[in-house]
């Protein structure tokens, strides 16, 4: 029997996104509201106000369309991998959609990950994998976290991006390595 992650906490985590999106740019949007012309306040500019919130929105979509991908990716590598080598189920990689939480939940995701395959891999005998990526995921997971922290987050965002790429490539290359329906 498959199991899947039902359709409300889908649903849920999306609002609790949306909120969380607009909880942020509520504030940043209050300050189009008056513009000076010839030195009093004017009527709000609307075309400005909505090209910003068109481009935060698009915005908003990129990154909840790339964060679904990891997810998804990532949960894959989660659902090839037998039960009982399993530290983590497939489902709880989508944990990651929820914001702030996302920056320590990436830590146990990742290392989870790279100690079931490596469970696996120990279990048939292999030793040539190495630590199946659990140094890149664990500075990933660190790139992650200092994208909190302003003027670090220059250096660490771009950091984490060629690290989660990196990682991704690893695990999708050990999950190849794990034949369809393996039960031991």
């Amino acid at each position: 029997m498959k199991r899947t992650l039902p359709r409300a906490p889908i649903a849920l985590i999306l609002v609790v996104l949306m909120s969380q999106f607009l909880g942020f740019v509520a504030p940043a949007l209050a300050q189009f509201g008056d513009f000076p012309q010839n030195g009093q306040p004017g009527p709000p500019n609307e075309a400005v106000f909505a090209m910003v919130m068109i481009v935060m929105a698009i915005a908003f979509a990129i990154g909840l369309g790339v964060a679904i991908v990891i997810c998804v990716l990532l949960s894959g590598c989660y659902s090839r991998i037998p039960a009982q080598f399993r530290l983590m189920e497939p489902g709880m990689v989508w944990l990651m959609l929820i914001p702030l939480f996302s920056m320590v939940w990436v830590f146990f995701v990742t290392a989870r990950l790279s100690k079931s395959f490596q469970n696996y891999f120990n279990a048939h005998g292999r030793t040539d994998v190495g630590d199946c990526a659990q140094q890149i995921g664990l500075w990933y997971s660190i790139c992650t976290a200092a994208c909190l922290v302003p003027c670090v987050n220059y250096v660490a965002g771009p950091a984490a991006l060629v690290l989660l790429i990196i990682y991704l490539v690893k695990v999708m290359g050990l999950k190849n390595q794990i034949p369809m329906g393996a039960t031991s």
